[in-house]
């Protein structure tokens, strides 16, 4: 049987700006950045830079915030 070459899929560019954004969203008013950077530990100050677009976020800091506040990883990262 000939074996089949597996296709890569294509790669999507993640906007790290407008995840900072969602995750502003999720932070709400009531919540303060060094409540929110607590709850899902990190400092506040990555927080803000995270919120800023500035850092590209790893895969546990966005578990954590899909897991506590009910949102999921494709809307955190791709809004859908």
């Amino acid at each position: 049987m000939p074996s089949r070459k597996i296709q890569p899929e294509k790669s999507v560019a993640i906007d790290w700006r407008l995840v900072g954004e969602r995750i502003r969203q999720i932070r709400g008013f009531q919540m303060t950045q060094k409540e929110f950077a607590r709850s899902i530990g990190v400092s506040q100050s990555y927080l803000s830079n995270m919120e800023h677009g500035r850092v590209e976020i790893g895969v546990e800091i966005l578990l954590t915030i899909s897991r506590r506040y009910g949102k999921s990883l494709e809307w955190l990262l791709m809004g859908d």
